[in-house]
């Protein structure tokens, strides 16, 4: 691998024909459609209340359930999850990975940081619009990402984040690495995080965590289509973890070993059109996190039905059985795989 190289902004026009890629029809089931703007994200609002832990019990990280974890600010970096840039770098240590669908029917991932730091992470690519409506559940956290089109500009600017892009702080970016630009961008986080004195700490996003509930059925693996990618998550009785697979490919990272998580949650959300697009007029998905909606959890060899709830952008997201319990989760990583629950949507 070569030496990485202080970063300087790529103009190649070789990304701006990648980004044309025209967006393929959406395939997954259930079936609605919505308006074809995007609002911008409500930043506004109180936080949801963390839950306070009994005296004799060790405080536990609001994003991974582990007792006595680093509870850091949060850092969110977006990460490209083509084949072109694989394998990535710090993916084994985010809290949450979110997987997100993107022109031409791809995904693209926004990993979430405050418990462990890697040295590296990246490649690091452009930010969505979907991004801004995810980010306000964690009051002002840092953000990383690399370009993004001039129309969005204003959004990102009312979005309560901290800017922590190469515009701001390109010192904490470097190229190198196997891949040719622009899949060979890597930050580092300390360095990220050096620039973002605001950022704000961890806090209660909705998720639980304990002792899995009664029900579920025993299963092996979980397929999650996007139109142009198939994401594939196995159980590893041996690792407790699910193990990813991505386009019939065991998901490597560049630190070695595979890509998992202790829990998976397959969540079905209303994906429009956006009034965003590329120069070509193919649309950008908007993903609408906000309202409520159904989910599969894998945990522990077993997939829950589930239902999700999220009142607004500045709340996390709820996850409850049918039985109106809690749905709690696998103590360690967690992935949020967004899928479309709407009819299919064409550029």
């Amino acid at each position: 691998m070569s030496v990485l190289q202080p970063h300087k902004p790529h103009k190649s026009p070789r990304t701006a024909v990648l980004s044309a890629v025209a967006l393929a029809a959406l395939t997954l089931s259930a079936c609605s459609s919505g308006p074809n703007t995007a609002a911008p994200p409500r930043t506004a609002g109180t936080p949801a209340p963390s839950a306070t832990p009994s005296p004799s019990a060790r405080p536990v990280h609001p994003f991974t359930g582990r007792p006595g974890a680093r509870n850091g600010p949060v850092l969110a970096v977006k990460i490209d999850n083509t084949r072109s840039a694989k394998p990535q770098r710090g993916l084994r240590s985010a809290d949450i990975v979110y997987v997100e669908q993107v022109e031409g029917g791809l995904s693209r991932i926004m990993a979430v940081y405050s418990s462990t730091l890697p040295p590296q992470i990246g490649p690091v690519r452009s930010a969505r619009i979907s991004d801004l409506h995810l980010l306000p559940q964690f009051g002002r956290p840092a953000f990383a990402y690399s370009g993004v089109q001039s129309k969005m500009k204003p959004y990102l600017a009312r979005t309560a984040l901290v800017d922590v892009s190469p515009d701001t702080a390109s010192g904490a970016y470097a190229r190198g690495g196997p891949h040719p630009a622009p899949y060979n961008l890597y930050a580092s986080p300390r360095r990220l995080l050096a620039k973002a004195p605001g950022a704000t700490k961890a806090r209660d996003i909705g998720f639980r965590f304990g002792a899995a509930p009664p029900g579920g059925t025993a299963t092996t693996s979980y397929t999650a289509r996007y139109p142009s990618s198939t994401l594939v998550f196995h159980w590893s009785a041996g690792e407790h973890r699910w193990l990813v697979s991505q386009d019939g490919r065991p998901d490597q990272a560049a630190e070695g070993g595979r890509l998992g998580g202790r829990t998976i949650v397959i969540q079905r959300v209303r994906t429009t059109r956006s009034q965003f697009h590329d120069f070509l007029g193919n649309y950008t998905p908007l993903l609408r996190t906000v309202g409520t909606g159904t989910a599969t959890v894998l945990r522990d060899g077993k997939a829950y039905d589930v239902r999700w709830s999220r009142a607004s952008e500045d709340r996390g997201t709820t996850f409850t059985t049918p039985s109106g319990r809690p749905m709690t989760f696998a103590p360690g990583q967690v992935w949020v795989v967004l899928v479309n629950a709407g009819r299919p949507v064409t550029p």
